[in-house]
């Protein structure tokens, strides 16, 4: 036990009943003492200074004991990790945490009247202590602990804390209201973890997805023993096969594991309290997959610059101006008569769960027909379904509630919602993106009633003694403190020297592998700017597509911290990575292989019909919006080429190198490395060369080259390089080519004659006059000019969903 811990013991040895730690070193609370809320010094903090335990102030004149990590500079912001009495908080003076000497810990308001106990007894005597790792215990002499903040979470698990059959995470309600909120995690009567929306109305699963069997989620329910736990390198295992590691796993670093407001369940660290948290994993990329963001009838859209937003669907409105979670309420009085009733179309738009049932090969009209005669029916999301190459299944889902509303390019398909035929609505939605009225809610103060105490004079005599022994603690205190520090110093030190960060989740290669399964590196299959690909085999018998990089001038640990976060990239047009090679100046990345090879080889042999390349458009302009705006990391391609866009078994487009620009210049705008030229002439936006800024638009320019070769079925970049100054003539010549066609308009006979003649007559003329809008709007020498790629997606689907409307 240090000095202060001693002392400050025995001066509650000496006066039992009426002594609290008055110094903020103690991590010992011992029996018949008390922590008074009045006293913002009346906390435990741990010995090695990371962890403090006491009264927090979560609102006007009300406290919650809780413990915190312990930051000298939040008084009222600190990160906590635990709280007792979250849903009842205590009045702000006469509230205490009494340790009685029956051996059980109670928290008590002012009133006198008990919120909070742990209802623990014991012969011995017992102290309260706040461990190293922030538990809190309940601990015996003999060192027996009968009780323990860990097997109570609220919502965070700290580094070797378990979850367990009787124990679960319950987020916040907000971020300023500490209360219980609407998201839990736990485990079901099937032995699987679960993240769950549990409102005020209704609740859904939302992690694992449920229309997952839990072996197609990677879970198994053969496993009762139901314990999950986060380890202090960044894994979090679970009983029933979940196995999940941070971006920065391997490093000795402060973690916590925690169920946010907004219900994403989120992996923390940081260095220590100098440095800020940073989110090194987290289950859901899209913040709008979440349920329950906007309530019934609301739909959630995620806009980068601003986060997610919520609006009402059309002909509804909020429900409470201050609470998004209620959702919003009709405008109009719902008729079940079937005559009186129609539909209003959403494209992009979907509403997640709830279905009566799942019809297949039912037409619009046929699903309209169906929820007309269901009085339960509130609407129905219709889409089509890829089965097999190139057949498309339409699918009807009618709702019995319309909630998880969701709207983003992606989406394949539209939201009908079953409306009054008198109802007026306007077509542009949403007209605005509605925002909280936090000034429209009123604050309801509890009414309390507390008896006054009689003063008691000789506690005036027993305070000065109390002081006088503190000033002994303060003194053996700053010497405890100073050795403590030159330690947790000489320690940093230790663990640091010669740590390589590890920070990935997938396989580490020797490069004595790489050799093997490349066959020394036998068999080229392309080659870039950045490095040289080969296929090959690898000791699980998977065929890989193994690119070693060019430029291996960084360092182990910053390539691993780069690759961490490309790593955990997933979508299904984007190519997926198995692992990499970090060894000497050894640089390489293992990736899965795509049997058709890339779409410059394609568009070469002309292999592909007129189907297959506007599927090919689509998906690498869904797998580029990806990157711009949805994953957890902002990702640019810098080099978006048909060599750079490899297609699968069914054609399917996966695009690779990204992030390679990233992986190299460390991806930030203001890095000068972004003054170098990046990606493929013909290819780059005129940014590179005027050396403007380089935002997510280069890529967009990219892309509308790689659409118009798709058209024209040549390598459209190579036709301007001819001249001694190639950037400059490339740009001006295709700006020169752009120009005509957009003064001659995207016409019919325009189309015709820049088709691909091999592709003959076999092509539906309104998608490719799409296509070349597009295009040309993407290859703007104005970099504001052109769109995202999300509003490309947008425009490329809405074509292809009127399409098969009309068929």
């Amino acid at each position: 036990m240090s000095a202060p811990s001693f002392l400050l013991v025995l001066s509650l040895i000496i006066l039992p009943g009426f002594s609290s730690p008055t110094s903020h070193d103690s991590d010992t609370l011992s029996e018949g003492s008390r922590l008074a809320v009045k006293n913002p010094d009346h906390v435990l903090v741990s010995a090695n200074n990371v962890f403090s335990a006491g009264f927090y102030p979560v609102g006007d004149n009300a406290y919650c004991f809780a413990i915190w990590f312990n930051d000298p500079y939040c008084p009222h912001n600190c990160t906590l990790v635990w709280m007792a009495n979250r849903d009842v908080p205590v009045n702000g003076r006469r509230s205490t945490l009494f340790l009685l000497q029956t051996g059980n810990l109670v928290l008590t308001d002012a009133g006198k009247n008990v919120v909070w106990s742990t209802d623990t007894s014991s012969a011995s005597s017992l102290s309260l202590r706040l461990l190293n790792n922030g538990n809190l215990v309940l601990v015996t002499e003999v060192g027996v602990i009968i009780w323990q903040s860990f097997n109570s979470p609220t919502d965070t698990l700290l580094s070797w804390q378990p979850l367990t059959r009787e124990t679960q995470l319950v987020s916040s309600r907000s971020r300023s209201n500490f209360s219980s909120g609407f998201y839990k995690l736990s485990f079901d009567d099937a032995n699987v973890l679960r993240l769950i929306y549990d409102g005020p109305d209704f609740s859904s699963i939302m992690w694992p997805d449920n229309w997952l069997r839990s072996f197609q989620a990677g879970r198994s329910e053969y496993n009762s023993s139901r314990i999950a736990l986060f380890d202090s390198l960044g894994n979090f295992t679970s009983s029933d096969n979940l196995t999940t590691s941070s971006s920065d796993y391997g490093a000795r670093l402060q973690r916590r594991l925690t169920l946010d407001f907004d219900g994403n369940l989120r992996m923390y660290s940081r260095q220590d309290w100098k440095s800020s948290w940073v989110v090194s994993w987290q289950a859901f990329s899209h913040p709008c997959k979440i349920h329950g963001t906007c309530g019934p009838y609301g739909v959630c859209r995620y806009i980068p610059s601003v986060g997610r937003t919520c609006s009402c669907l059309p002909g509804f409105k909020m429900k409470n101006l201050t609470d998004w979670s209620l959702g919003c309420e009709p405008e109009f009085n719902a008729s079940c008569a079937q005559t009186e009733s129609t539909f209003f179309g959403l494209a992009h738009t979907e509403m997640y769960g709830y279905d009566i049932q799942i019809y297949i090969n039912y037409t619009l009209d046929m699903c309209k027909e169906l929820c007309l005669q269901r009085c339960d029916c509130k609407g129905f999301v219709f889409k089509y379904v890829f089965q097999n190459y190139p057949d498309y299944v339409p699918y009807c889902f009618p709702k019995s509630q319309l909630l998880n509303g969701y709207r983003g390019p992606n989406f394949r398909g539209k939201l009908y919602v079953k409306v009054p035929k008198t109802s007026e609505f306007s077509n542009s939605w949403p007209r605005k993106q509605i925002g909280l009225n936090c000034s429209a809610g009123v604050v309801t103060k509890l009414e309390r009633k507390y008896e006054k105490s009689q003063g008691n004079g000789s506690v005036a005599i027993l305070l000065w003694f109390v002081s006088a022994v503190g000033i002994l603690e303060v003194l053996g205190m700053v010497l405890v403190w100073f050795f403590m520090i030159r330690t947790q110093q000489n320690t940093a030190a230790a663990t640091n020297q010669g740590y390589v960060l590890a920070g990935t989740g997938f396989r580490r290669f020797t490069y004595s592998e790489m050799k093997n399964a490349t066959r020394n590196f036998a068999e080229e299959i392309g080659k870039g700017a950045s490095g040289t690909v080969y296929k090959g085999m690898l000791d699980d018998h998977r065929v890989a597509a193994i690119k070693r990089l060019d430029d291996a001038n960084e360092g182990e640990a910053e390539f691993l911290a780069e690759i961490s976060i490309i790593g955990k990239i997933n979508h299904m047009n984007l190519i997926e990575m198995w692992g990499y090679c970090a060894e000497g100046k050894h640089r390489l990345l293992v990736y899965e292989y795509m049997e058709h090879g890339s779409l410059a080889a394609n568009l070469s042999s002309k292999t592909l019909d007129w189907k297959q390349r506007y599927q090919i458009a689509v998906g690498t302009a869904k797998g580029l919006a990806y990157l711009h705006e949805e994953c957890l990391e902002w990702v640019l391609h810098c080099d978006v080429k048909p060599q750079n866009i490899l297609l699968d078994s069914t054609f399917q487009p996966k695009v690779s190198d990204f992030g390679l620009s990233r992986l190299l210049n460390r991806g930030e705008l203001d890095n000068p490395s972004f003054s170098r030229i990046r990606g493929t002439r013909g290819y780059m936006a005129p940014e590179w060369l005027h050396k403007q800024p380089i935002t997510s638009k280069v890529d967009v320019y990219s892309f509308g080259v790689v659409v118009m070769e798709i058209i024209i079925g040549k390598n459209l970049a190579m036709q301007f390089q001819d001249s001694d100054n190639m950037e400059e003539a490339e740009h001006r010549k295709l700006q020169d080519v752009i120009r005509e066609m957009k003064h001659a308009g995207v016409t019919d006979a325009l189309v015709k004659e820049l088709v691909d003649p091999e592709m003959g007559c076999d092509f539906d003329i309104n998608k490719v006059k799409t296509l070349l809008r597009v295009a040309l709007n993407c290859v703007n020498q104005d970099r504001d000019s052109r769109p995202t790629m999300s509003q490309v997606v947008e425009t490329l689907l809405y074509q292809t969903n009127d399409d098969e409307e009309q068929n």
